[in-house]
């Protein structure tokens, strides 16, 4: 993903502490949250971040999520949250996607941005329709999960964070070449 400072080459998650993750299982498919179980330790396992289960939510995904709320979760970062939905909740969800992910990044004392909590919205219309073949499911998620993370869509259709997926079920090496990368990110621990 493009950093928010043109002199830092990428914006990664603190390696240096856990990934929290919760799920608002609100419409969840049966079987979704062992997808999800699956997707994290595979992501987990290509970046070499902790990635912690920080339990359930009732928290709506939102374009306008705030990275701090404390009333929820506590003095610390909100962790990130995947959330299964639909176009009526979230309107960019409408058409053919299946789902979106993205994370926020902050700085503190010229140190570099570091991503503190994203977000994964999963149409859960469509992948319940699709769970005939879970691992395309749980494909949806890794994807979404890599752009929490910082990658973005490339042009390679033999990747699984091709734009479309072609019926890819697994990273291939190019995403596993990024996410490792993104895993080796700066320790800011003041942040």
């Amino acid at each position: 993903m493009d950093s928010p400072d043109p002199d830092q080459e990428m914006v990664a998650y603190d390696p240096c502490r856990p990934v929290r993750v919760v799920v608002r299982p609100d419409n969840a498919p049966p079987g979704g949250q062992q997808l999800i179980d699956e997707a994290i330790a595979e992501v987990s396992a290509a970046t070499g971040l902790q990635i912690v289960d920080a339990g359930t939510t009732t928290e709506a995904p939102s374009n306008r999520r705030e990275p701090y709320q404390p009333d929820r979760y506590g003095r610390q970062w909100a962790p990130v949250l995947i959330a299964w939905s639909d176009a009526a909740e979230h309107p960019d969800l409408a058409g053919d996607v299946a789902g979106l992910g993205g994370s926020t990044a902050r700085q503190v004392d010229g140190r570099p941005f570091v991503y503190v909590t994203g977000q994964v919205v999963l149409d859960a219309p469509s992948l319940t329709a699709m769970m005939e073949s879970p691992d395309h499911v749980r494909a949806v998620i890794m994807h979404e999960l890599a752009h929490v993370l910082g990658l973005t869509h490339i042009d390679d259709p033999s990747q699984l964070m091709y734009g479309d997926n072609l019926g890819l079920t697994d990273f291939a090496a190019g995403d596993r070449a990024g996410l490792a990368r993104l895993g080796a990110g700066t320790c800011v621990p003041r942040l």
